[in-house]
């Protein structure tokens, strides 16, 4: 967790003080902002990773290839299937990089794993939908108007995603 410093301590990255008393090296500010931008490029690259990744596990559980179902077909359920388990994959992505505590290493480690156990969870979800409840995500997106069953499996990603990242923090 960032804290505020005390005053033998200056800011040398993300969420880390250097304490001052120890008579160590001080950093910079194009250190440290150098620093925190590598840090932002390679969280931000990782949580990319991991909403293609999203998309194409959501893309395989739907007939039909996802993109051109979205952009062609304009179809508002595989739309907001497709986005709530992006913006679950974020929620997890964000709870990882601020559970990290500025350690840059972990934090990507651990981003990337629990985004994936994210994916994994939120499949598994949409699967035992189908078979325990009968809301099968294939016939959803066949439907041209928005269904109540798209919006519960969205709340269900979203849910999903609030619990992983919940769990990583």
């Amino acid at each position: 967790m960032t804290t505020t410093p005390d005053p033998g301590e200056s800011f040398t990255g993300i969420g880390n003080y250097h304490d001052l008393s120890q008579n160590g090296p001080e950093v910079t500010l194009l250190e440290t902002l150098a620093r925190g931008a590598g840090a932002i490029a390679a969280y931000a690259a990782v949580g990319l990773i991991l909403m293609i990744v999203g998309f194409y596990v959501i893309d395989w559980a739907t007939p039909g290839k996802l993109s051109e179902v979205i952009r062609s077909e304009r179809n508002p359920n595989a739309t907001l299937l497709a986005t709530s388990a992006l913006a679950a994959v974020g929620l997890i992505v964000a709870a990882s990089i601020w559970a990290s505590g500025g350690r840059l290493a972990e934090g990507l480690a651990g981003t990337a794993v629990f985004g994936l156990v994210g994916i994994v969870v939120q499949t598994v979800a949409m699967l035992l939908f189908d078979k325990i409840v009968g809301i099968s995500v294939r016939d959803l997106v066949k439907e041209r108007e928005l269904q109540p069953g798209a919006r519960l499996l969205a709340v269900t990603h979203l849910a999903i995603g609030l619990i992983t990242a919940v769990a990583v923090i």
